[in-house]
């Protein structure tokens, strides 16, 4: 892979090359992408879904919303570090082709702000919920008239491949989705392949799947521009990572294992002792005793310790990246760059102790419980609503049913697996609230 192919200004129906040294730097491509996620409806909805505590009322705890825009910030601070250090490895790239630091921190601000854009309701959970629908509820009645990746697609139903299509699918009038440049495509796209073969594999990549087989052409269009590396064979549709999906992953994991244990502290879920024996140390090196102590309350204690951590964690990130750069552009990097932090066992420390006071907190558990009841209920009414009126049977309860889709969500679908995405496409993009509004409206206990 190379980096001029890789900074692709190209975006959905572009019949002609964009260049960087064309580009008009108040307005420069890259950061169009940021400002059309921003505005988007799907990018708003996040402020009313689980990020930890689902449908939780406190103002300490983050939302998506507020934890995709501080993954954004995190993800600009290492594109820019990594940019800088690219340039000066590859002059070529600035003069001759136009390229900046800032670009590089753009593309990767603008993609970790959409990392969670396709996130169901009720956090991962949703995702879950999702998925059982159809490998073990009501919707199991539909895998023998799909394919296998078209019903893998659905009983591992994706966040992932949910927000790609977010960002591009097309509907009337609007081709191209949102139209994000396939440079920033390229760095949001952490798992750039289809959900089957499902098969153990080290490579980090490998973990999820990132596109559902109704985006393949148009996904596969994005990779070849860009000239990522093709790995899979017998049909099967796969590539190695775009380097700078690295580093939107390393925002994510940087700001997740932080500010999650840092809502935990603040809801009393971890200990302040605990916090602090944790955090420093990751930031031994880097406390300022004197200031520290001047620090009267536990949430500017653990603000301060919290702010420290991410920055010592962005310069670990940078220097692994540059470090394995090489590697990474000839495909031969299958880890995370956390995974060869320095910090690492203090970052997984961190994560464990999250997982035993946060994750599986009663709060938790019950509010994730209840968005399993909410999603399967949901699909489950929309969808039989919606292939009864495709076939012609609709009752008058389908049709009321119908009434409560969004104009825009009333679209012909000629094929079930068509329909049944579009269905579950619709119930991810509901917020936590939303979703929890229209289940107790259709089970009759919406009170007046």
């Amino acid at each position: 892979m190379n980096w001029e192919q890789l900074l692709s200004l190209k975006r959905q129906g572009d019949t002609s090359k964009r260049l960087r040294v064309e580009q008009d730097d108040t307005r420069l491509g890259f950061e169009v992408d940021y400002d059309r996620i921003i505005f988007s409806s799907a990018f708003r909805s996040l402020q009313d879904k689980t990020q930890v505590i689902p449908l939780s009322k406190t103002d300490f705890v983050h939302t998506r919303l507020t934890h995709s825009l501080e993954v954004s910030v995190v993800g600009r601070s290492l594109g820019r570090l990594v940019g800088k250090k690219i340039l000066e490895k590859y002059p070529y790239l600035k003069e001759i082709h136009g390229y900046q630091m800032n670009d590089f921190g753009a593309i990767v601000a603008a993609a970790s702000l959409a990392h969670d854009i396709g996130n169901p309701p009720f956090g991962h959970s949703g995702e879950k919920a999702i998925g059982e629908y159809f490998s073990s509820g009501k919707g199991l009645k539909y895998k023998d008239k799909l394919t296998a990746k078209q019903w893998q697609d659905l009983i591992d139903f994706e966040g992932n491949a949910n927000g790609f299509s977010v960002l591009t699918a097309s509907r009337p009038g609007i081709e191209g989705g949102l139209r994000i440049s396939y440079a920033t495509l390229g760095a949001f796209m952490k798992y750039p392949k289809e959900s089957l073969p499902k098969k153990p594999t080290n490579n980090i990549s490998d973990k999820k799947y990132g596109f559902f087989q109704s985006d393949k052409l148009f996904f596969e269009e994005v990779a070849q521009d860009m000239g990522l590396i093709a790995n899979k064979e017998d049909g099967d549709i796969g590539f190695e990572r775009h380097p700078l999906a690295y580093l939107v992953e390393a925002a994510d994991d940087i700001c997740y294992t932080i500010i999650d244990f840092e809502d935990g502290i603040n809801l009393g879920l971890v200990s302040e002792d605990y916090a602090l024996e944790y955090l420093i140390k990751l930031v031994k090196d880097n406390i300022g005793v004197a200031k520290y102590k001047l620090l009267e309350t536990k949430e500017d204690r653990i603000s301060y310790l919290r702010a420290l951590a991410i920055g010592a964690l962005i310069n670990d990130a940078v220097d692994v990246f540059i470090e394995n750069e090489e590697a990474i552009l000839a495909g031969n990097f299958p880890f995370a760059l956390t995974d060869k932090s320095k910090y690492k066992a203090q970052m997984n420390d961190i994560i464990k102790l999250s997982v035993d006071k946060i994750y599986q907190s009663r709060e938790v558990i019950e509010k994730e419980i209840v968005g399993y009841q909410i999603i399967q209920t949901l699909l489950d009414k929309f969808i039989t609503a919606f292939n009864n009126k495709y076939e012609g049977t609709a009752s008058n309860y389908d049709k009321l049913i119908l009434k409560m889709l969004p104009e825009k969500h009333h679209l012909e679908k000629g094929n079930l697996y068509e329909r049944l995405l579009h269905i579950c496409h619709y119930v991810s993009l509901l917020t936590d609230g939303n979703a929890l509004e229209l289940y107790e409206m259709i089970s009759g206990r919406k009170k007046r």
